[in-house]
């Protein structure tokens, strides 16, 4: 669609479905208990409203404690795939070396490695995530790379690739019976900007940019159309990563699926009815004493009895002589180990279920020693969804890389050669030291690797030059460099 007309119902009829499960899957990611009580208890469907965090008892009220507990699974699990792709920042490299140093400033000066990390994380939770390219003179001189949710944008496809999106928001100053929405819909060379005036479900009309103080300075930015930004270069200035393909609900859409996608949110909700369980035991099992009517004193006319557990002598007269009854100590036992078995065994179900190994987790470890090759055997699921993971992404950088390298050209007039980067994800698992050493002793043995192989497998991140100088340092102190005395010598 292009930009709403006037009138328009809000949010569009084709994309309500995939923003209530936006919806569902923001509130398991956020942990937070008023909001998943808020999604579960005005769900429609009566089922949904059964679950723990839909369900309305006396103990529920708003002048008693609430003792439901909520284990945040669903955010270890989206930090978890963000961790995985992105605590190593990727190769992104350019063959021209003055586009290469202007480039790594770029990402460095804009956090890219953050940027990342915090977008794959929503990714995970909310079924993909857009990435940015905009620019504020104002601001820093040179263009931002940015992060935009999928449940504030309505993308156009085209053979399965993104052709333009409208990204909006509501801005503040919005009420219960107006509210203000800006679209920024991005193009092939172009950026509109368009403020409405609706209500929360109708767009309203589409009003000028200056009636919202939010929107007023973008106008001084815009060309002679009045609601414009020409960016001056062809691509798009906004990329699409979904975060897993295909999206099992709707097959044929090019909108990824979440982590939480496969069926695991009754997991979500049984892990958070056996960790309520497991505390309303401990709660339960606090030492309680039932004492006779007569250790009880009383404390007047409509005022009651008391006990005081102080007091260390105490005589009865309301008691018959030989009853024999005292102080009862009531105590309850605490099932720990039931608790903690099903609590390891849905987490490790719900991990299992979004693509990762129990050992990311925490889980199936005995805190001794291993080896890289050992990790990547037992992350060897977490392992498999990463590469999977990667290559969506790998694109989605590569396109908005080559865009920051453009309009950095273009609008701030750096003196380089824009290029589309390639983009390298690493391993994942590295090796130590010693590891390293001992790899590297035995393949000399066998006289199977030269020097220059072995300087790079030690520094992987070194280029020729650096690598060639280390060499030649090494053939020096060794005397493996000195020419060979014979030389050319007749054997006959």
């Amino acid at each position: 669609m292009a930009l709403p007309d006037n009138g328009t119902v809000w949010p569009p009829p084709a994309w309500a479905a995939h923003y209530e499960a936006m919806r569902v899957d923001d509130a398991w990611y956020s942990g937070d208990r008023k909001r998943l009580a808020r999604v579960y208890t005005n769900h429609p469907r009566h089922t949904e409203r059964r679950r723990l965090w839909g369900r309305r008892s006396f103990e529920h009220r708003l002048d008693r404690r609430d003792h439901r507990l909520h284990v945040p699974l669903a955010g270890d699990i989206a930090a978890t795939s963000a961790a995985l792709l992105f605590s190593d920042m990727p190769t992104i490299a350019v063959a021209d070396t003055p586009t290469q140093a202007r480039l790594d400033q770029l990402l460095d000066e804009g956090r890219a490695q953050q940027v990342f990390l915090g977008s794959a994380e929503q990714a995970a939770a909310l079924s993909g995530v857009f990435l940015r390219v905009t620019w504020d003179r104002d601001l820093v001189p040179r263009p931002l790379l940015t992060v935009m949710q999928p449940d504030g944008a309505i993308p156009e496809w085209r053979f399965g690739l993104l052709r333009a999106v409208n990204f909006w928001r509501e801005l503040d100053g919005s009420t219960t019976s107006t509210v203000w929405r800006h679209f920024e819909r991005h193009e092939t060379g172009r950026i509109v900007h368009a403020l409405y005036e609706g209500t929360a479900d109708n767009v309203g009309r589409r009003v000028p940019l200056t009636e919202h103080p939010d929107t007023a300075d973008l106008v001084d930015s815009l060309d002679a159309h009045g609601d414009t930004i020409t960016t001056g270069i062809p691509q798009l200035t906004a990329a699409y990563v979904p975060n897993m393909l295909p999206n099992r609900l709707h097959r044929g859409s090019p909108i990824g699926r979440s982590d939480y996608a496969a069926p695991i949110y009754d997991l979500f909700d049984s892990l958070d009815e056996v960790w309520t369980s497991w505390m309303r035991d401990i709660r339960l099992a606090r030492a309680r004493l039932i004492v006779p009517d007569g250790y009880m004193r009383n404390e007047g006319a409509g005022k009651g009895a008391s006990f005081d557990d102080d007091r260390e002598v105490w005589h009865s007269l309301r008691m018959p002589p030989n009853e024999g009854a005292g102080i009862t100590l009531n105590q309850f036992d605490i099932r720990v180990e039931e608790h903690r078995s099903t609590t390891e065994a849905i987490t490790r179900e719900a991990a299992q279920s979004a693509g990762y190994s129990p050992q990311s987790f925490g889980l199936d470890g005995d805190g001794a020693p291993v080896t890289a090759t050992e990790v990547d055997a037992r992350d060897a699921r977490s392992m498999v969804t990463r590469r999977k993971k990667a290559g969506y992404w790998r694109h989605a950088v590569a396109d908005m890389c080559h865009v920051l390298l453009l309009l950095d050209a273009k609008l701030f007039g750096s003196r380089i050669t824009p290029d589309r980067p390639r983009v390298e994800f690493g391993d994942g698992v590295a090796e130590s030291a010693e590891q390293t050493a001992t790899t590297l002793d035995l393949l000399n043995r066998a006289g199977a690797v030269s020097t220059a192989t072995k300087v790079k497998i030690l520094n992987p991140t070194w280029d020729d030059t650096s690598v060639q100088a280390e060499v030649r340092a090494i053939l020096a102190e060794t005397g493996a460099a000195a020419p060979d005395p014979v030389g050319n010598f007749p054997l006959a």
